[in-house]
């Protein structure tokens, strides 16, 4: 039963930091001032060909675990389909309740919108990261690339979002000055919850040794 908890306590916690991630996403796609290249490249498919940018999320994220998987020599990560199918929807159903509600029209608002998408995405990856229940494709693929090539994990990154630019850019997606801003600052926020959640547990755990004591 304490395993089954302990179980259930990482699922939620990790469903959470998506919910929260997604919320993040579609605030930055909603903002027009730049999505992450990432990003950029699903919302360019969804202009270019169609369907919508969760389904896209699903279809770039099986592409790149086919990759991770070749890359590797190994059998596919399945588990992080899941993440992307979740994180597909998630952001599917934000897009249409942020665009139902709120349409930021004048450039403060449109930075205000980013700027709070930014924060969320950096505090969702953070909190469905810690969980490590299921890596997105896209995260597994700069440790592929870190492994494969010997580069810091900062260069395997920037690779990668060369290449999504690139693409983006060739799919007409929402390449901005936020493109440029997520690209700069995405890491730093992420550490820097990271930080946060690393102190706070190691304060939980003092605490709860010297009630034990």
């Amino acid at each position: 039963m304490k395993h089954f908890n302990k179980n259930m306590n990482i699922f939620v916690q990790y469903v959470i930091g998506i919910i929260i991630l997604t919320l993040g996403i579609a605030f930055t796609i909603q903002s027009k001032f730049g999505a992450s290249p990432y990003d950029a490249l699903l919302v360019g498919l969804f202009n270019t060909i169609g369907l919508s940018v969760g389904s896209w999320e699903v279809i770039v994220a099986l592409v790149i675990l086919i990759c991770n998987a070749i890359l590797q020599k190994a059998r596919p990560e399945i588990l992080g389909l899941l993440t992307a199918i979740i994180t597909g929807i998630g952001i599917d159903i934000w897009l249409f309740l942020i665009g139902t509600f709120f349409k930021p029209e004048q450039w403060y608002s449109e930075l205000i919108c980013f700027l709070i998408g930014l924060i969320l995405i950096g505090l969702g990856t953070t909190i469905y990261l810690r969980a490590k229940f299921a890596p997105m494709p896209v995260d597994l693929l700069m440790l592929v690339i870190h492994d494969l090539t010997k580069l810091n994990l900062l260069w395997s990154r920037t690779i990668i979002y060369f290449v999504f630019l690139v693409l983006a850019f060739v799919f007409n997606g929402p390449i901005g000055i936020g493109t440029i801003l997520t690209v700069l600052l995405g890491g730093t926020i992420i550490n820097f919850f990271m930080t946060f959640f690393d102190k706070r547990e190691m304060n939980l755990d003092i605490k709860s040794s010297t009630e034990n004591d």
